[in-house]
């Protein structure tokens, strides 16, 4: 796995699928989480496309860096840089939760590099999102817990009642190698709660698509509908029987809207 070295010594890592030659899809993950929990659905990605994945900092084989808290603007700053190392010019963007607010501020930040933005379970910033209080309390407590005791309690926010357990245990099998510290949890936590697009998000003119599980307990599908109203002419999808971490409850039915959406947007 490649690394790129940011100006605060931070050892950003990233990871490549799927032909070199391919418009490219930047994978941008959510809170606590490492890039490898996107396992679901690169094959389907990979197809057609260069699949790039990051681990942003506080979380995967990027680890605890320095300058905590790590505010959105620096995690996309480094995936722009990402992106640079890869030599890629402009890319489709896809972000899940946390990784929608990297997102939303890389196509503020750089608008000419990218070429669409697909935004999953994801808000417009705390001060503006519906969060339901006892996920938020859950998420306060988790800095306490052992990684095994955190993946237990939020299984109400983040899996569908049908989703089997064989299924959730498959993404701990992936994720608790690579769990984020305390630390890094935290420093994402601080920093990802002091960002606020909502104002801004009504310039971005690139290609937008807003995808929400409806049974999303953790990041509720009110903030999808809020984003998608904001966006200009930015496109919502609901997937039914679907909470927070919709690509391991729903991953055929993501898979296909995410693959349609590239298709449409080459």
């Amino acid at each position: 796995m490649p690394f790129i070295e940011r100006p605060d010594t931070a050892r950003i890592a990233w990871e490549s699928d799927g032909p070199e030659d391919a418009p490219v899809v930047l994978l941008v993950m959510g809170l606590a989480y490492p890039a490898a929990m996107w396992f679901r659905i690169v094959p389907a990605l990979a197809e057609g496309h260069r699949v790039i994945r990051v681990d942003n900092r506080g979380a995967g084989r990027t680890g605890d860096v320095p300058g905590a808290p790590y505010t959105v603007e620096t995690m996309a700053a480094d995936c722009l840089a990402v992106l640079d190392a890869a030599d890629v010019a402009t890319a489709h963007v896809v972000g899940l939760s946390m990784g929608g607010l990297i997102a939303q501020e890389m196509v503020l930040t750089a608008p000419e590099r990218v070429r669409s933005l697909c935004l999953i379970a994801t808000h417009p910033g705390i001060a503006h999102a519906v969060m339901n209080p006892e996920a938020t309390a859950m998420l306060m407590r988790r800095a306490q817990m052992t990684p095994q005791e955190a993946a237990e309690a939020s299984i109400p926010y983040n899996y569908a009642p049908g989703t089997p357990r064989e299924r959730i245990e498959e993404d701990w099998a992936v994720r608790f190698p690579l769990a984020a510290s305390n630390q890094g949890y935290l420093a994402q936590v601080v920093g990802s709660s002091q960002w606020d697009g909502y104002d801004r998000i009504v310039g971005i003119t690139a290609p937008t698509l807003v995808v929400q599980g409806e049974l999303d307990a953790l990041v509720p599908p009110e903030n999808g509908r809020t984003i998608a109203g904001r966006i200009p002419r930015a496109e919502l999808v609901m997937i039914p029987n679907a909470n927070h971490l919709l690509m391991t409850d729903q991953p055929e039915h993501v898979s296909k809207v995410l693959v349609e959406w590239l298709d449409r947007n080459r």
